[in-house]
């Protein structure tokens, strides 16, 4: 097994464009005056000439890395979730969505586990808005490696990407020995048939130790990471459903435009079962320590855990 790398995908994410620029002359990086947060400060000590803050004017970044997309180039615009993906929404679908241009959005401190940042900057919206964008790719990667995979196949994918970042750290559960990454492909972590548990983002390990607390009480849950939210994986869902038959998803982010009801799209057209949504239920955060706040709002093991039993229980 590898060795288990505590380490915010926000960071993950800077280390890997680096390493990736070292060999691609094209990727240039943008950034809206908060390098030092999102981590493509990382980018910018190794590559001072291919860095540019635009400061606190997101729509413009963006609207620059479009031209130079155009130009040739792979634009990658970053800054945090609520401002890359709110306040810049006109430029990404307009200037990148529409033409189909080679810019990666990059959302960092998404979600609940912002922290004290509070509500303003706890983004639980961003998947559910660049879901809406027709031809933008929507990833959520759960740990370092996965991270460092999904921004390689991001760089590599030819077309406007949106890759959310965390803020917290967190500890790697994949082994990159075994792992590979593929756009659009779910991951099967944990077989089972009691219950399907498909989760994204930073609580799939939430959910994975909570199915091993459960495959020891003699429930098997089967748990499926989605690191690519858009284009979904239709068939694996499809496959938990008819085998399963309940399906629970877990996801850091409002319950109302975001994993939970695009698997709900998928199983109501082709096989419908229930759905159980866990996330958070359509109001914002507060300010608070991270890991408090993921508790508060139900999205750590015990409460995963707690809800995969009654869902059981409810269906025998």
């Amino acid at each position: 097994m590898a060795q288990v790398i505590k380490k915010a995908t926000r960071e993950s994410f800077g280390m890997a464009l680096c390493e990736l620029a070292k060999t691609n002359k094209d990727i240039i990086v943008f950034d809206a005056d908060l390098a030092a947060a999102t981590k493509t400060g990382i980018f910018k000590k190794e590559f001072p000439e291919r860095f540019f803050d635009c400061g606190i004017a997101e729509g413009n970044m963006v609207g620059v890395a479009a031209g130079m997309a155009a130009a040739g180039k792979i634009s990658v615009a970053a800054s945090f979730a609520m401002f890359a993906t709110g306040r810049a929404f006109e430029q990404i679908r307009n200037s990148v969505a529409y033409p189909h241009l080679n810019v990666k959005i990059a959302g960092s401190h998404a979600g609940i586990s912002t922290g004290e940042d509070g509500a303003t900057h706890q983004c639980l919206e961003d998947i559910g808005i660049m879901r809406t964008i027709p031809g933008m790719v929507v990833l959520n990667p759960a740990d370092h490696y996965e991270m460092m995979a999904a921004t390689k196949a991001a760089i590599e994918y030819n077309g406007p990407v949106y890759i959310r970042l965390g803020r917290l750290a967190v500890d790697s559960f994949n082994d990159p020995d075994t792992y590979t990454f593929e756009l659009g492909k779910g991951i099967t972590l944990h077989e089972g048939n009691d219950v399907a548990v498909i989760a994204t983002g930073l609580v799939v390990n939430e959910a994975l130790k909570a199915v091993k607390e459960l495959e020891a009480e003699g429930i098997n849950a089967r748990l499926i990471n989605i690191h690519t939210i858009k284009p979904i994986d239709r068939d694996i869902i499809i496959k938990a459903a008819k085998e399963t038959g309940r399906i629970i998803t877990v996801e850091e982010h409002n319950i109302i435009g975001g994993l939970g009801d695009a698997v709900c799209d998928v199983v109501s057209a082709e096989c419908p079962v229930k759905v159980t949504k866990i996330g958070v239920n359509d109001r914002f955060g507060y300010s608070g320590p991270a890991l408090e706040l993921l508790d508060k709002f139900g999205l750590t093991q015990p409460h995963l855990a707690k809800v995969v039993r009654d869902v059981v229980k409810e269906g025998k």
